[in-house]
């Protein structure tokens, strides 16, 4: 039952991607043969295999309770296992946060983090790094009766008092509506688990997909870190509704403290409007049940602030019997293609069109590095074949003179180590500098009044203006490593020009790293965690332990940010010192090679003729060699290349 859904769309991306390493390696063996990979282009290129290779599309899913949320995953995910793999019958959801990706180095396996581990200081983020705490479960994915029954656990709760449940934050005297519903013995449910990370090789998980299923609210809330860090990170956010109950008022909450974005990013929200199938009544019309549904999208697109468009109206359940069924009428009545195709051509094309971008032009950069490499060995060739043509007809003495000569030069080549020395030494200060306006002390410095702000006890009144004043210290130091970059980047502009005047040298400054792109990742924690500040939450922030968790998340979220940072700057560095050591080492060959070359013309007759001639052949060669690195980079950059026929190396191997 094929569709254009989310699950081909994936598939063409994947083949895209296994085509590209394909390739990147074969440039990586040519480059090698022909000693051009240096370690600047090696870590280049390792950057670009690790982008592509490990690029994942997190769609994150997010409703309240009894909204199908799990049933949907099913339909959309997991239909070939011809079952419900994730819970979702009546009283067995989804109670825990819930990721299902794939890691090849680890077993299939469901990963449980106990809930108590809220009371411990630590961020989600470094329990992701104690797999020790963690409670492991094998899973046997040829098993569908198997997997499902394991995953079960994500549905599993706890009975604790309320005591407990406060310190775990699911209690809150302030707000007594949203607290859990009080048993005959006093105790509350609660979930049994914190995190759940599920790894299995689904063809769709294997691909890159990571899924992210969320419980309700009142669990969203308890854990600042989903909210803050991993629901903003998604690709796509799938908000789910009833068709019968349009948007509640705590689908309206979840909405405007979670999920709400700017105008125009309404691309990354697909709204589901679940369950359609309730509004089927025989004693109506076809035309009056589709009356009913469009009027129930309008409505909930405008309570939402959201185009009709970005509204799909869908049988999950439906839409999951039709696809185990294999019953095509049901399936188009339930929608569920619609989702997928919205899901394929916004949330992956989006995705897709970003990473082809950044790898575009990463090897546009690549290409021009390397091919100034191969110019400077031209040059070099041509000079030499000059100074050798001019020897025709000349005496011995001519010949020692112009050894003599050579030697004089590679001396003051030699000399002229120290001005370089100097010219590294300033670079290396000033980069140490910019490294350390980037590093993770800076982070702590800046948000160091925020996290106190939020760490007193009681109510927050001030945190607001907190987090204004610590964003504006951040987007500062941001604007301050810019601008150290841009005197870096003057200075070696200007180191270049004088090498290139004095010794010859084709040296370029790479472009200079752009920092500001970073300043966007630093509003969007901003306006999540402002979104986070709504009343409901802020009772929460009032207890200690909840807002140092809110404080912990900050601060791995921002360290993350400027760690990126600081790699772009690591990588332009890179670019540049190795550019510099690359025609410094090409000029020493050179020297060496015609010294050689008089040699052997003393010591025969025809040697004179033989190396001009061996080396036009080498020049032809290099020539060669520019072609073959045009058309091995342009394959690369060609993003149709993937849906020809003949194998990926293959083609590679033609186009050079």
């Amino acid at each position: 039952m094929l569709t254009p859904s989310f699950t081909a769309q994936l598939d063409q991306h994947t083949l895209w991607r296994r085509d590209f390493a394909l390739r990147l390696k074969h440039l990586s063996s040519w480059l090698r043969d022909n000693e051009l990979l240096d370690d600047a282009t090696s870590d280049r290129l390792r950057g670009l295999e690790q982008q592509v290779r490990s690029d994942k599309v997190v769609v994150a899913f997010v409703a309240e309770f009894s909204r199908g949320k799990s049933e949907l995953i099913n339909a959309i995910f997991f239909s070939g296992y011809k079952r419900r793999i994730m819970p979702a019958s009546a009283g067995r959801t989804t109670m825990c946060p819930t990721e299902l990706g794939w890691d090849p180095e680890l077993p299939a396996c469901l990963r449980l983090l106990p809930i108590e581990t809220r009371l411990q200081p630590q961020a989600l983020s470094e329990w992701r790094q104690l797999p020790e705490h963690w409670q492991q479960i094998e899973l046997d994915v040829k098993d569908p009766a198997q997997l499902a029954e394991a995953l079960q656990k994500v549905s599993e709760v706890r009975h604790v008092s309320v005591d407990e449940a406060r310190e775990l934050g699911f209690w809150h005297e302030d707000a007594p509506e949203d607290n859990p519903r009080v048993d005959a013995a006093g105790r509350i449910e609660v979930p049994r688990w914190r995190h759940a990370l599920i790894n299995i090789a689904h063809p769709l998980l294997k691909q890159g997909l990571v899924v992210l299923d969320t419980p309700g609210l009142n669990a969203i809330g308890a854990e600042p870190e989903l909210t803050v860090n991993l629901i903003p990170q998604a690709h796509a956010v799938v908000f789910i509704l009833a068709a019968d109950a349009g948007v509640s008022r705590s689908d309206l909450t979840i909405w405007r403290e979670h999920l709400a974005v700017a105008p125009g990013e309404a691309d990354s929200r697909l709204v589901v409007l679940n369950k359609i199938d309730t509004l089927w009544d025989a004693l109506s019309t076809p035309e009056q049940v589709e009356a009913q549904i469009q009027r129930q999208r309008d409505t909930s697109a405008e309570v939402l602030g959201l185009p009709a468009s970005r509204v799909i109206p869908v049988s999950a359940q439906k839409g999951l019997l039709a696809k185990v069924g294999n019953d095509t009428e049901l399936l188009m009545a339930s929608r569920l293609p619609e989702l997928e195709l919205a899901l394929a051509q916004g949330t992956m094309g989006q995705r897709q069109r970003i990473l082809r971008s950044a790898v575009t032009a990463g090897l546009a950069e690549l290409r021009q590095d390397v091919a100034r490499s191969l110019h400077a060995r031209r040059r070099e060739l041509a000079e030499q074949r000059v100074e050798l043509k001019g020897l025709r007809g000349k005496n011995t003495a001519v010949i020692r003179h112009m050894q003599s000569r050579i030697e004089l030069e590679r001396a003051e080549f030699d000399e002229s180590g120290a001005r370089l020395h100097a010219v590294r030494s300033i670079h290396l200060k000033l980069l140490r500098d910019l490294t350390e306006m980037l590093g993770a002390a800076q982070v702590r410095a800046q948000v160091a009044d925020l996290a106190t702000t939020l760490r007193q006890p009681g109510l927050k009144l001030g945190a607001s203006r907190a987090y204004a004043e610590a964003f504006e210290r951040l987007r500062g130091q941001l604007a301050k490593a810019q601008a150290a970059s841009a005197e870096i980047h003057a200075m070696l502009a200007a180191a270049f020009r004088q090498l290139n005047s004095e010794q010859g040298f084709s040296l370029q400054v790479p472009r200079e790293p752009d920092l500001s792109r970073f300043g966007k990742d630093l509003d969007l924690i901003e306006r999540s965690h402002l979104q986070y500040l709504g009343v409901r939450n802020m009772l929460r922030m009032a207890q200690p332990a909840f807002a140092e968790r809110v404080v912990r998340a900050l601060t791995a979220r921002l360290r993350a940010v400027y760690e990126s940072a600081l790699g772009e700057v690591e990588q332009w560095n890179k670019s540049a010192a190795s550019q510099l050591d690359g025609q410094l080492r090409e000029r020493r060959r050179n020297f060496n090679r015609r010294i050689e070359a008089l040699d052997r013309i003393q010591q025969a007759a025809a040697g004179l003729d033989e190396r001009i001639v061996e080396i036009e052949s080498q020049e032809a060669t290099l020539d060669q060699s520019v072609r073959q690195l045009a058309a091995l980079t342009s394959a690369l950059m060609d993003t149709s290349a993937a849906a020809e026929v003949r194998p990926p190396l293959e083609r590679a191997e033609a186009a050079a």
